[in-house]
């Protein structure tokens, strides 16, 4: 199934769902070093983003977000792809610096349509999500 969505940053990605309807702030919720999301009142806390389709509704916090995005990028522990309901500009210049394709603005929300473990390609070249649904 494809579902068509809003290009914010080039590139094509495969990987496993990981889902959180809680914003991420990257700069105090994620671990540069290690990819995990280390707020305790996050609910993601404890789970590792390297290398997931990192599915969450939008970024919060200081612009020093996009640095840790580019940090986890050099570290080879950012995630593969990301899908917003709506970017804001620190996910997007993060993801932009650090070559990871960005995605939002679903025609269906995405989450009623994934869940965790799902198999995804996120195509923001050519702007659409592929769910591959067993």
């Amino acid at each position: 199934m494809r579902v068509n969505c809003r290009t914010i940053a080039r590139g094509v990605a495969e990987g496993e769902v990981l889902l959180t309807r809680d914003p991420i702030s990257f700069l105090g919720n994620v671990d540069p070093e290690t990819g995990e999301i280390v707020e305790p009142q996050h609910e993601l806390y404890g789970q590792s983003i390297s290398g997931k389709v990192l599915v969450f509704p939008y970024g919060k916090g200081s612009t020093v977000g996009s640095y840790v995005i580019y940090q986890l990028f050099k570290n080879n522990v950012a995630p593969a792809a990301m899908i917003n309901i709506e970017s804001e500009p620190i996910v997007a210049v993060g993801a932009i610096i650090s070559e990871i394709p960005l995605v939002d603005k679903l025609e269906t929300d995405p989450f009623e349509l994934l869940k965790n473990g799902d198999r995804v390609i996120v195509n923001s070249t050519a702007s659409f999500v592929e769910i591959n649904k067993d």
